[in-house]
């Protein structure tokens, strides 16, 4: 595998391993001979302050620890630390210690090899000293220096000068390795064996990942047989930890999917059987426009051909036969609006009159209706009210709305009682502008509300008869909405009816 989980974790811990050892490697190169250097610097410093409160009780007595370095050894106490604490420096740290009185210049201890320390002192009193001789700690009383010994090939820390009593004066000579040699031979030792724990470290992660990424490899196995829509596969791991809660979500999940896929198709096969049961209804819906039109078409020419033969003088008596022209014509035109009308309605419905989106502002169509409606509005003794002043700016057919806008304006007209006042709002929301057109007059029957928008229903057949309206404007207000996926309606307010529908603001 490409990305595999198991060579990343893998390369991961041995990069960490990796860096843990180059961090090592360069703290033992840069760090540790300071660090060496400082503890044994310390060590010299406390036995001088031990030795020096050696020396001042010895002081108070009124004879020095040279005197009575011989009595160290055979009495018992607190002169007894003397030689013990000069024995542990001897063995635990390598330390030689000379202590010499600068009156009698006698040396204590009085060992041969002890001569060459006692020499080496009183040149560093007198200023003199091997070259290249480093001095880490000066005092008032004592100074510790870093030598070479050019007898020996080694290096020392020395540590002279004199204590508090200002008559013993004293060295100590401590060795140390070379620490450079010392830091390369640990580098060498921590290579190897860091290369052997990396190299072990990383087969053995290689293969513990193992137990981690084949829960991972299971899941991945169950998502495929998932995108293939088999939902009866199941993880079965027993892990209590994030593999096995993503394990278990992912069971949830199958039945999920199950469940609403079922739910899918059932509800996919009732919107076939309502996609059929729409189509049949609306090839019926067509077929009765097509059929009403060709029917009322006749009927038209005959009266419009009647009525013209009428005029010419075909009755004998003007009276009536003025009377019956005005009746034909009349009826006539209420058929040829009827079949334009429908003709529209079809278009609407067939998709062949499609809404053309562009801006325009809503206040100024109504406005412009509102002034061209001024003498229906006067003969129906109704007062408009429209208070909106402001443009607001839609997206839809402005044709089409006009069309709506009217349709309403003139239902309203038509149905005054009371008041007899209209009034017409705009109210402008964050996505939408709500229009309505409310009238004074009698509530509509609540059971006849949805029935409204179907082709030729009238709630009042004989009222409507008198101001000839044919039951279409509504339905051709919902196919225009329909067309702009908008929504629309009617409701029974205070006083009166209220229609409305929405548009999409532009800004």
């Amino acid at each position: 595998m490409k990305h595999s989980i198991r060579a990343k974790i893998t390369m991961i811990f041995m990069g960490i391993m990796a860096a843990a050892l180059a961090a090592m490697w360069i703290i033992n190169s840069f760090f540790l001979e300071p660090y060496y250097t400082r503890e044994k610097v310390d060590l010299l410093e406390s036995a001088y302050e031990e030795l020096n409160r050696y020396v001042l009780a010895r002081e108070d007595s009124g004879r020095s620890i040279i005197q009575d370095f011989d009595s160290l050894y055979s009495q018992e106490g607190e002169q007894n630390d003397v030689s013990r604490m000069l024995r542990r420096m001897n063995e635990q740290y390598n330390t030689t210690i000379v202590l010499i009185d600068s009156r009698t210049d006698n040396m204590v201890p009085d060992f041969p090899n002890n001569e060459f320390l006692a020499d080496r002192l009183r040149w560093y009193i007198l200023g003199m000293s091997e070259k290249g001789t480093e001095t880490l700690v000066r005092k008032d009383n004592y100074m510790i220096q870093k030598t070479f010994d050019r007898h020996s090939n080694s290096y020392y820390l020395q540590n002279w000068g004199f204590f508090d009593d200002n008559q013993t004066i004293f060295i100590m000579s401590m060795p140390i390795a070379s620490i450079q040699e010392s830091v390369q031979l640990s580098n060498q030792f921590m290579l190897y064996v860091g290369l052997t724990v990396l190299i072990a470290g990383g087969i053995l992660i290689y293969f513990a990942t193992k137990r981690v990424t084949s829960p991972i490899m299971s899941l991945a196995a169950l998502s495929a047989r998932m995108s293939e829509l088999d939902f009866d596969a199941r993880y079965t791991g027993t892990e209590e930890n994030e593999i096995g809660v993503l394990g278990h979500s992912m069971n949830t999940l199958s039945e999920k999917l199950k469940e609403t896929i079922a739910e899918l198709k059932t509800a996919n096969n009732e919107l076939q059987k309502d996609i059929e049961e729409k189509i049949r209804i609306d090839e019926t819906r067509k077929e009765f426009i097509a059929n009403v039109s060709h029917e009322l078409k006749t009927p038209i020419a005959l009266i419009q051909g009647y009525a013209e033969g009428l005029t010419e003088g075909m009755a004998e008596d003007p009276g009536s036969r003025d009377y019956y022209c005005e009746v034909i014509m009349d009826e006539a035109g209420k058929m040829n609006r009827m079949v334009k009308q429908l003709l529209t309605l079809t278009a609407l419905e067939f998709g062949n009159d499609k809404p053309v989106m562009e801006q325009f502002d809503i206040v100024g169509l109504i406005q412009g209706l509102l002034s061209s409606a001024g003498i229906l509005i006067q003969q129906k003794e109704a007062t408009v009210i429209f208070d909106e002043k402001k443009p607001v700016y839609v997206w839809a057919d402005e044709f089409k709305i006009e069309e709506v806008v009217t349709n309403y304006l003139n239902n309203a007209l038509n149905h005054l009682a009371g008041e007899r006042r209209v009034e017409i709002r705009v109210e402008k929301g964050e996505k939408e502008v709500k229009v309505s057109v409310f009238n004074t007059g009698e509530h509509i029957p609540e059971e006849d509300l949805e029935k409204l928008w179907v082709k030729f229903y009238k709630v009042d057949k004989a009222r409507t008869r008198e101001y000839g309206g044919s039951g279409i404007g509504l339905s051709i207000v919902k196919a225009i909405m329909d067309s702009h996926h908008k929504s629309y309606g009617v409701a029974n307010v205070k006083d009166g009816v209220e229609f409305w529908f929405t548009l999409d603001c532009s800004v």
